[in-house]
């Protein structure tokens, strides 16, 4: 009996064994400090800095190994860093969302601080002015409406209009790993979405900076002189747990997992956790039970690869009578103008999605003549 219990026992655990190795494969959580990032490749653009005055675009995400800023970094090497621009949250990454940033002083280096979050999004003639080269570093969560992606965006049309040429040093995009969502229509462009690209877009931002390019979406088709620092070591099908957060409310790699999902709620009138200690990884209301959905991110190894729309439409399907649940941001962040309506009318996810899939079909053509990786 107990040779049969052991024999039993060790059959269970290799199956169990093989069922894990099979999720593993469908998706690797990563350190983001495996993958070599285009920050550490400075043989590959150091000489293109030399005697140059340099920009950076840069903020606290823009760190090389152990938590070493790439402004210290270029500095011992020399280089003239003349002006530092940073994006929404600030150079520290501590403002809150949408918070005006004035300009400032870096007081480690003394070095100016445009902010482009502040009285301009796009860097004038004037803040661009005696400027050879920028280099642009963050780390961006690859979704359509994280505001990263607008900046670079801004960043590079300037730079064209300026003929200043713009270096990106790549990083892990940690939900490059699918594509998703329905795509932009061009009446809703704004900040939190220039582009007609689905909410999930699947490109590191070196790629997506080829793409904007390419495809001549900056303003009056202009080109900037791009070059793009690859990365190395990097997995296109992992999600990778960053070093820093990215922003304020993006504490850990399940925030940023869920992010594209949740970030839909704060079109309604409900809350997703923002200031609390599981920003991004809960949603509520008054009326309903907080959803805590931390374990069905520990859990997704086991799950599809795609945008959440099931949260959302519940929460719609209780709170039925809620007048105010949309608001103006919604149509901004889904970038459609039906969904809404969609939703509404109680259409299914599966409806719902299939009424994305030409438009992504025609994205990832698009999208397939820049993958680096």
């Amino acid at each position: 009996m107990t040779k049969r219990i052991l024999v039993l026992f060790l059959i269970a655990l290799y199956i169990s064994l093989n069922i894990n190795a099979q999720d593993s494969k469908n998706l690797k959580l990563l350190d983001a400090r495996d993958a070599i990032v285009g920050a550490s490749r400075l043989e590959m653009y150091l000489p293109l800095l030399e005697n140059k005055n340099v920009g950076v675009v840069g903020n606290h995400t823009s760190i090389i190994g152990n938590g070493i800023h790439i402004i210290d970094t270029l500095l011992t090497y020399n280089v003239k860093i003349t002006k530092i621009f940073s994006p929404e949250h600030g150079f520290r990454g501590t403002a809150a969302e949408g918070a005006f940033i004035d300009s400032g002083v870096d007081e480690k280096t003394g070095i100016p601080i445009v902010s482009l979050y502040g009285k301009n999004k796009k860097p004038t003639a004037e803040q661009l002015q005696g400027l050879d080269i920028l280099v642009f570093d963050l780390q961006d969560v690859g979704c359509r409406f994280y505001t990263y992606i607008s900046t670079m965006t801004y960043v590079m049309e300037a730079a064209a209009e300026n003929n200043i040429p713009v270096i990106v040093l790549d990083r892990p995009n940690p939900n490059g790993f699918y594509v998703d969502g329905p795509v932009l229509e061009p009446e809703n462009t704004s900040f939190v979405g220039m582009h007609c690209v689905p909410i999930v877009y699947g490109l590191t931002i070196g790629e997506y900076a080829m793409m904007v390019n390419g495809e001549r979406w900056l303003k009056d088709s202009i080109q900037c002189n791009l070059t793009v620092i690859p990365l190395g070591n990097y997995d296109r099908s992992a999600i990778y747990r960053l070093p820093v957060k990215p922003s304020p409310n993006l504490p850990n790699w399940e925030s940023v997992y869920l992010y594209p999902s949740l970030c839909l709620f704060e079109g309604t009138d409900l809350g997703v956790g923002r200031r609390t200690k599981l920003p991004f990884q809960i949603y509520t209301h008054p009326k309903l039970d907080t959803v805590n959905l931390v374990e069905y991110a520990h859990n997704y190894l086991e799950n599809e690869k795609k945008l959440n729309l099931s949260w959302i439409l519940e929460a719609r399907k209780q709170l039925k009578d809620d007048e105010k649940f949309f608001n103006n941001y919604f149509i901004k962040l889904v970038g459609v103008g039906d969904m809404q309506q969609k939703i509404d009318s109680g259409l299914s996810e599966d409806e719902i999605r299939s009424s994305w899939q030409t438009g992504i079909d025609n994205y990832l053509k698009i999208r397939e003549k820049y993958l680096i990786y």
